[in-house]
């Protein structure tokens, strides 16, 4: 018996008309555009006390918020260096993130007490600019974090003993740091007067 078969241009009908059912469906749950899925509303970020730096997301509903009438004590172990040094570190803009946390929580400047201690790899971010390029080739990218960072209440100090270490000397640091005796001792004295620890 003989059997009969669809001519070859009625099967090629099918087929087009069986692949685009799919992308018809796309079409019809993005509003007629794919390309609108992936489309999300643009983030928005604040600089509170420190312009330009330590940027913050809004978040009035979060938990855990700082609270305006209470007094915070922190000091800050800035200990990690940076592979690129044409770049302000990292731990600089977390530490900038952190003054502009409190100013988002409306805490006012006069219950804020950040004490910053540069060690390790991250005192070479105190250098001036001069003997930053001595070093590295380049104008030293953190000055400006710094003294932002000072100008908005933040005590900076650099460990001697790291200076020591990296043969830096007080002549070779910008004008906005103090150098302490030691890291190690930093956190005991500091600890001793309330300030919580917190390392970047």
């Amino acid at each position: 018996m003989s059997r009969k078969f669809p001519h070859a241009g009625t099967i090629a009908c099918a087929v087009s008309v069986l692949l685009a059912l799919p992308l018809q469906s796309m079409a019809a749950t993005s509003g007629g555009h794919p390309a609108a899925a992936s489309s999300a509303p643009e983030t928005t970020w604040v600089y509170p006390v420190i312009k330009g730096f330590g940027r913050v997301h809004p978040r009035p509903d979060a938990a855990a918020q700082p609270d305006p009438d209470a007094d915070y004590k922190v000091i800050v172990d800035v200990v990690h260096g940076s592979k690129d040094h044409h770049e302000v570190l990292g731990s600089l803009q977390r530490l900038a993130r952190t003054v502009n946390l409190m100013g988002f929580a409306r805490v006012p400047p006069s219950h804020v007490h950040i004490v910053a201690v540069l060690e390790g790899e991250a005192a070479y971010a105190a250098a001036s600019n001069a003997e930053y390029r001595k070093l590295f080739k380049t104008d030293n990218p953190n000055l400006p974090i710094l003294h932002a960072l000072k100008q908005a209440g933040v005590q900076l100090l650099v460990c001697g003993q790291a200076m020591a270490e990296m043969n830096l000397h007080d002549s070779d640091l910008g004008p906005d740091i103090t150098v302490s005796l030691s890291a190690l001792s930093d956190f005991v004295v500091y600890g001793q007067r309330g300030y919580s620890y917190m390392q970047l």
